[in-house]
C-alpha cells in the first residue's frame, strides 16, 4: 500500500493560477488499498471524475486525505510514500527538508543536488554525455560580464522547473531583457539552441533490481513549456544515456526521474544530447503510468484551454475511452479545469487521436 502527495507547490516558483490542483493527476496512479492526498479544492470535481474514471476501467483509490500537507504522510507509517518530488526546491527555510531528510537523507541529497540544471551538466560531461554548450554562471552579473555567450540561446534558472523563468533569446536585446526577470543573487544558465525540433523524454524507475527504462516518448512542446508527450517513439538513445542512470541509482534515487534529449540529425547519423534531469516525477509520468494500467500501446498527451470550469460542464460519454476499441479520451491533470484547463490521454492510432482530440477541442469551446 502507498500513500499519494503530488502538490507540486514545494517544487516550482510558478505561481500561475491552478498549480494549488495539480495534486489531483495521481489519482489514475493509485490502485484501490492506497490513500492519496489532494487539495480540498478538488472536491468539487471529485463525483465527476470517480463517475469518467469507472467508465474507462480505471481502478483507484477513494480512501482521501483532503489535505496536501506533506507532514499527513508521517501517519501513517505503514504506507509507503509516493511524492511527486522528494525535497523542497521553492522554500529557503529548512522546513520540509528535514522532513524529507528524516524519510531517506540519500534520496534527498541526491534530488537536492541533481535537481540543479548546472549540476547536471557538469556531470553529464563528466560522465562523457554530449551536452549542448552550455554556460555555468553563480549570479546574473557574471553571466553579464560573460563577452563570448551563444546566441541564440536559452537563458535558465539553475533550478527550475514547469519551465519557469526560462526565456528563449535570438539575440542580444532578449538576452538583456531575460536577465531582468532573473533573481539576480541565484545561479543560473546560458544554453545555445540545439537545431532540431525533436526532443525526448527518456524515464526511468529504481525498482528492487535498479535503474530500469521506462518509456521513452516525444516531447510535444509549447515554447519552453511542456505541452504532452508521444508514445511510441522511433528513436532508442537508452544506451548513450545509462552512464548518468547508474549514477542516479548509486547515489540513493528512488522512485521516477527523466532526462530530456535532443535529437539532432547529422551527415554521419543521429547526435544526441542530454538537455537536463527532472529527479522526479514529471509531466509525461502520469499518462505514462495510466497508459500501462490500462495497456494501451499507443497513446499521446495534450493539454486544452477550457472555458467550463467544472468536469460536469463537459460530456466525454462517447469520447471516453474504450478497452474494447482502444481508442478515446483519459482524463489526467483533471482538477485543473478548475483554472481553466485540462490534460488527457489520447488513445489509438495517430489518426484516432487526433480525430478524438479535435472532437475534444471543439466541444470544450462550444
Amino acid at each position: 500500500m502507498k500513500i499519494f502527495n503530488h502538490d507540486i507547490t514545494l517544487s516550482t516558483h510558478d505561481q500561475e493560477a491552478g498549480t494549488h490542483l495539480y495534486s489531483g493527476r495521481a489519482l489514475g496512479l493509485t490502485n484501490p488499498g492506497d490513500k492519496i492526498q489532494m487539495h480540498p479544492d478538488l472536491t468539487a470535481d471529485w463525483d465527476a471524475i470517480v463517475a469518467h474514471y469507472e467508465q474507462v476501467g480505471l481502478a483507484h483509490t477513494h480512501d482521501v486525505i483532503w489535505d496536501v500537507d506533506i507532514t499527513q504522510m508521517s501517519q501513517h507509517p505503514d504506507h509507503d510514500i509516493c511524492v511527486y518530488f522528494f525535497g523542497d526546491a521553492v522554500n529557503r527555510h529548512d522546513t520540509h527538508r528535514q522532513f524529507f531528510r528524516q524519510w531517506n537523507p540519500r534520496w534527498c541529497q541526491v534530488v537536492d543536488f541533481i535537481n540543479s540544471k548546472n549540476n547536471f551538466i557538469y556531470l553529464a560531461e563528466e560522465l562523457n554525455i554530449p551536452v549542448p554548450k552550455t554556460l555555468r554562471f553563480e549570479h546574473v552579473a557574471a553571466a553579464r560580464a560573460c563577452d563570448t555567450l551563444p546566441l541564440p540561446c536559452y537563458v535558465k534558472p539553475a533550478v527550475s522547473d514547469h519551465g519557469f523563468g526560462i526565456r528563449r533569446c535570438p539575440d542580444e536585446q532578449a538576452l538583456d531583457q531575460a536577465f531582468e526577470h532573473l533573481v539576480d543573487d541565484e545561479p543560473l544558465q546560458i544554453q545555445a539552441e540545439v537545431p532540431t525540433s525533436t526532443f525526448l523524454n527518456l524515464q526511468y524507475q529504481v525498482t528492487p533490481a535498479g535503474v530500469t527504462p521506462l518509456l521513452a516518448s516525444e516531447q510535444i512542446l509549447d515554447g519552453c513549456v511542456h505541452g504532452g508527450n508521444r508514445y511510441p517513439t522511433d528513436y532508442d538513445p537508452w544506451e548513450k544515456i545509462a552512464p548518468f542512470a547508474e549514477w542516479m541509482g548509486e547515489h540513493g534515487m528512488k522512485g521516477i526521474f527523466a532526462v530530456d534529449v535532443a535529437v539532432v540529425p547529422e551527415a554521419g547519423g543521429i547526435q544526441y544530447l542530454a538537455i537536463e534531469c527532472n529527479p522526479r516525477f514529471n509531466g509525461s509520468s502520469y499518462p505514462t503510468l495510466v497508459a500501462q494500467k490500462l495497456r494501451i500501446p499507443r497513446w499521446s498527451s495534450a493539454t486544452y484551454k477550457t472555458p467550463p470550469r467544472a468536469l460536469r460542464e463537459v460530456d466525454l460519454t462517447d469520447l471516453a475511452f474504450e478497452p474494447a476499441t482502444g481508442k478515446g479520451v483519459i482524463l489526467i491533470n483533471w482538477g485543473t479545469i478548475q483554472a481553466g484547463k485540462l490534460c488527457v490521454l489520447l488513445a489509438g492510432s495517430p489518426e484516432e487521436q487526433a480525430e478524438v482530440g479535435q472532437e475534444l477541442q471543439a466541444r470544450l469551446q462550444a
